[in-house]
């Protein structure tokens, strides 16, 4: 009985610090912010982070012209397109540049992994292409079976950057018994439980299955926390010959000095010595330092690794609005963004729903 009622998602969510909404968890913590701001004198300081894109990767930055920053290696086959294109075309042009399935299908403004699809076949990009309602990337599928999200900053004065976290991302994988299915297998974690309900709309009746024991199932093939991955920190394996790898990359994007990469690898080794990696997505100001939402740190540990990170943000920012003349957003051009950053996030929201 106890069991029953600490598995359903309510309480799932109450004694489990990570599920908290943002607000709760940054809310004890936003008089930093302010303080920031107060030294500022901007409530916007942070677009001076990172110059080259869009508000400092805060807010609204397209992922598309981040890429255009990367060297072609470092990052999957990507192609744009724009909201309302017949499906023809894209099929076309994926074809040209000889794309295989399966594909990914991510809005080119993001937040949280929403309306982000793994695509197996051309009937599920034609599906796809139809109800986006946003401009959009076909990105190509990396193989490659582990992911990290490292965080890097480098101060501008300085020649060498630093890594102040890593992230390991376990997939929402279910291992067979041989007994149970895969919903019941489900029901098992309580991770799991919180997806429930998104994956029988995504997967029907094929919860239903068996596994054969040991087979293992991947349900969702890449490592975002609100869609079920587990965080593990793994900051302990930063070391000199990785940090070297990684800023040797991050030096080669032109104005990026704070942020953190989502990184698929084949084997850590190779990742260490710039080998064999992808850099799914670059993400500027507006990066959390996600190995915090490890199930066994604390809150306390969480605040104390905001506050670090903010703190590191504004020393970047302000060194680049005072060197280097990068102005500050200005307070109206902020809410505008605030604005719609909060308009844009509920339209994919509720276009991701009804597509569900």
């Amino acid at each position: 009985m106890i069991k029953r009622i600490l598995y359903r998602p309510f309480f799932i969510k109450l004694f489990n610090w990570e599920y908290w909404p943002f607000h709760v968890v940054y809310g004890p913590v936003y008089l930093y912010w302010f303080w920031l701001c107060l030294k500022s004198r901007s409530f916007f300081f942070f677009n001076t982070s990172n110059p080259t894109i869009k508000n400092g990767g805060f807010l609204m930055e397209s992922k598309w012209a981040i890429y255009q920053l990367l060297p072609k290696k470092y990052y999957p086959g990507t192609l744009f397109f724009r909201a309302g294109i017949q499906p023809r075309s894209v099929i076309d042009i994926v074809y040209r540049n000889h794309f295989g399935y399966p594909l990914v299908g991510k809005p080119d403004i993001g937040m949280q992994g929403i309306a982000v699809k793994k695509l197996d076949n051309e009937a599920e990009l034609v599906d796809y292409i139809i109800n986006t309602k946003v401009n959009f990337l076909v990105q190509e599928f990396v193989p490659w079976p582990n992911e990290v999200g490292i965080f890097y900053y480098r101060y501008p004065q300085e020649e060498k950057g630093h890594l102040s976290g890593i992230v390991s991302k376990e997939f929402l994988t279910v291992k067979g018994d041989g007994v149970s299915t895969i919903k019941e297998l489900l029901q098992q974690d309580k991770r799991y439980v919180l997806q429930l309900a998104v994956l029988e709309k995504t997967y029907g009746g094929r919860l239903n299955k068996i596994l054969p024991a040991g087979e293992e199932f991947v349900l969702v093939p890449y490592g975002n926390h609100v869609r079920g991955a587990k965080f593990i920190d793994a900051s302990h394996l930063i070391d000199e010959k990785l940090t070297a790898s990684i800023d040797a990359v991050c030096k080669k994007v032109e104005g990026f000095y704070f942020g953190r990469m989502d990184i698929r690898y084949n084997t850590w080794e190779e990742l260490r010595e710039g080998k064999n990696f992808s850099i799914i997505e670059l993400n500027g100001a507006g990066s959390e330092p996600t190995h915090m939402y490890d199930p066994k740190h604390s809150i306390f540990f969480a605040w104390k690794e905001i506050t670090r990170h903010w703190n590191i943000l504004w020393k970047i920012s302000r060194f680049n609005h005072r060197n280097q003349q990068h102005p500050y957003m200005d307070t109206r051009s902020g809410l505008s963004m605030l604005k719609e950053n909060k308009e844009y996030v509920k339209m994919i929201a509720d276009n991701s729903r009804k597509r569900a």
